[in-house]
């Protein structure tokens, strides 16, 4: 089987051995039927994996707030393998979410060398009008430019002095000759993941980021960063319950009663202790095992029904004591769509994918130049049948364009037992890959007014 997998947001070959990725990288698979009004996305297992997605469906359950983020490169196109990602987003806004959408101009800026005014034109024209057309709400979704929000870059800085190169070279591979800008891109990122959590963004409510696997290691650096930012780390007991133990760190270590001589005073941990106790009592905790001279606090009765309300309230405190109350990102991971061509799907390669600007002509053409699931002669082909698994239209007409799963099933069955030919699976993926794209250009053109209103 060889050895570990490595996932790489730059690469243009990624592994799609999904299951090995699941084990490697501590994901946990998605069953769409626990998931409420699951997309045909879900049902298909396109979205296959997440982490902390429970975490978001709780708030739901108990209808408290969430959000959603996601972020577009201002340099290219947009095409079909980005309308998957905002179909996620929908998706969530429809299950309550608020959105924010980053335009990564400043790294646009940085790496493909843009100016600014050619990015925020770029990000109207290409994306966020077609976004109008997808039915995001735009009383409910903030688009924002990265170098409008200064907080993204500091955040970033902030968090990024809990990381360092040896970390980084990990995740991502980085090594001697790699640039520093391309270093400073993921913190960058990282800021825009968290920062929807701060007050005057929202305010403390999970994120959830809805990216493609290869961009997991953006997501495993913020978890790993804003769980260590956290001045209280929670735990389950062994015999249940909840222990609560103080992360005492350079920035707060007189605020958690360690002098600077590193000694214990003892009244200034007295006093966090009986805020926490205060705080706990106010979601119905008074029946508490203190230890300040040893920093924990357990809390018997707490069960994983109360985390996500314990560890709330103890990011407000951290806030209201001067830290950043930061919870981890909860994320879904999608599997590539193919590219026409078989390889993978990309903006500088317009032949991989159909973009949502392309005129009828030039999907027919795309479709039918297609790479084919079929055999060579239509005698072989009647006989053996032909693959959808490697079928470039029958993908498309599952992932993008065939809404119905019994459709999709009658699909497969036929292409399989040769009753459909390659021919014809392409022209039914013409046919349905036309309609889709008329209703969206015209719904495109109907809600062209609403898009100043998604800027924030």
């Amino acid at each position: 089987m060889g050895g570990n997998i490595r996932i790489d947001p730059w690469s243009s070959s990624q592994s799609t051995d999904y299951q090995r990725i699941i084990d490697q990288f501590g994901l946990e698979s998605i069953n769409s039927d626990n998931l409420p009004n699951p997309s045909m996305l879900h049902r298909r297992k396109i979205v296959f994996a997440h982490r902390d997605l429970d975490v978001i469906m709780r708030a739901k359950s108990k209808g408290n707030s969430f959000g959603v983020l996601t972020g577009l490169m201002p340099s290219g196109r947009m095409h079909l393998g980005h309308k998957m990602v905002i179909d996620q987003v929908r998706w969530f806004q429809e299950l309550g979410a608020d959105v924010t959408i980053a335009v990564a101009d400043l790294e646009a800026h940085a790496t493909r060398g843009l100016s600014l005014e050619k990015c925020r034109k770029n990000a109207l024209d290409e994306y966020i009008s077609n976004y109008a057309a997808m039915g995001l709400d735009p009383e409910k979704t903030k688009i924002y430019f990265q170098s409008n929000r200064p907080i993204v870059q500091r955040i970033g800085f902030t968090l990024g002095k809990k990381t360092n190169l040896s970390e980084m070279e990990a995740i991502y591979g980085f090594n001697g000759e790699t640039n520093l800008a391309h270093i400073q891109a993921p913190l960058v990122q990282v800021g825009d993941i968290v920062h929807p959590m701060l007050d005057e963004y929202g305010g403390l409510r999970p994120i959830v980021v809805p990216v493609g696997i290869d961009q997991d290691p953006h997501i495993r650096l913020t978890r790993g960063l804003t769980s260590k930012s956290n001045w209280f780390n929670l735990k389950y007991g062994k015999n249940g319950g909840i222990n609560i133990s103080l992360s005492v760190q350079d920035e707060n270590s007189s605020l958690m009663g360690i002098n600077s001589d590193g000694k214990l005073n003892r009244g200034v941990r007295e006093n966090l202790f009986s805020e926490i106790s205060t705080n706990l009592s106010s979601i119905g905790f008074s029946d508490l095992i203190k230890n300040p001279k040893h920093g924990t606090l357990g809390i018997p009765s707490a069960t994983v029904a109360d985390y996500d309300d314990v560890k709330s309230v103890l990011l407000k405190l951290e806030r209201k004591m001067g830290g950043l109350g930061l919870l981890q990102p909860a994320s879904t991971y999608h599997k590539f769509a193919v590219g026409m061509t078989g390889d993978k799907m990309s903006s500088s390669k317009p032949n991989t994918t159909i973009f949502l600007t392309d005129d009828f002509k030039a999907i027919e053409k795309k479709i039918k130049s297609a790479f084919s699931g079929g055999k060579n002669t239509i005698e072989e082909h009647r006989l053996h049948g032909g693959n959808p698994d490697i079928d470039v239209a029958y993908q498309y007409l599952m992932y993008f364009f065939e809404e119905e799963d019994e459709a999709l099933r009658e699909l497969n069955e036929g292409y399989r037992s040769g009753k459909i030919l390659a021919g014809e699976m392409k022209q039914i993926c013409i046919d349905r890959a036309t309609e889709w794209m008329q209703e969206h250009q015209e719904l495109k053109q109907q809600n062209s007014h609403l898009v100043g209103n998604y800027l924030s």
